[in-house]
């Protein structure tokens, strides 16, 4: 995504906080980083709980406004939205992309890359250009922590989609960019201000699990499971009143 800092160490600060910092001609000019949950998509927002018939166990049929682990999903970690509003032409080839923003912007919101390098034209990406939103904001994260950046969470409805990356942001000491390939359809599209472009998670590199094992369930694993599984399907919120833990 960027290139190697040479800094070693971060600064120190607030071990629970997590910091975006730009250039202070832009603050207030352009739209901050804010706690993911604020920009759940309207397709969501618009669902209600209930789809108004019973599923297949007999209980109350459920849209995924209320599933949880969706719902956790869209809260984790932060959103880095679209600093100006942008232009994206794309023709039929899908390569010959024309990109267009408000000239007195301070910046440029957005670059092509060479298609090289992602391997175009071989596949999966034989008719793609890719491109890079310019991310204005430094993240600053306490010693330890790793940052991935990954595309909103959940967002099939945007029409574009970040690469993603793991950034040691305690000891990175610059902005990371977001390279990304449009993936919706062919036209000329205009995204605002304040479009969720990337989703950032801070991680505790200390806390992350390394290794892994597949094997045969037990019988007592197994018995867990059933039991498990008759409750989810015969129970209501049984994941919310007892399995899941408040974030």
């Amino acid at each position: 995504m960027t290139e190697q800092s040479t800094s070693p160490d971060a600064s120190g600060g607030d071990a629970s906080t997590i910091e975006f910092l730009c250039d202070p001609a832009l603050i207030g000019t352009i739209p901050p980083p804010e706690r993911a949950v604020r920009f759940a998509p309207d397709w969501f927002r618009r669902l209600e709980r209930e789809l108004g018939v019973p599923d297949a166990h007999g209980l109350p049929g459920m849209t995924a406004k209320a599933c949880l682990p969706m719902t956790d999903a869209f809260s984790l970690g932060f959103v880095i939205p679209l600093p100006f509003a942008i232009r994206i032409m794309v023709p039929e080839d899908r390569v010959s992309i024309q990109l267009g923003w408000d000239p007195t912007a301070p910046f440029q919101p957005i670059e092509q890359h060479l298609p090289a390098q992602i391997g175009a034209p071989a596949e999966p990406f034989a008719s793609t250009m890719p491109l890079k939103f310019i991310n204005p904001w430094r993240i600053k994260v306490p010693p330890g922590y790793s940052v991935l950046f990954t595309p909103p969470l959940s967002r099939p409805d945007l029409p574009f989609t970040c690469f993603s990356g793991l950034v040691d942001c305690d000891r990175f000491d610059t902005t990371v960019n977001l390279p990304f390939v449009w993936s919706g359809p062919v036209g000329t599209f205009d995204l605002p201000a304040g479009t969720p472009i990337a989703q950032v998670v801070p991680i505790a590199r200390g806390g992350l699990i390394k290794r892994g094992s597949a094997r045969a369930s037990s019988e007592a694993e197994l018995a867990e499971q059933a039991a498990a599984a008759t409750r989810k399907y015969g129970e209501q919120s049984t994941y919310a009143r007892d399995w899941r833990v408040k974030k």
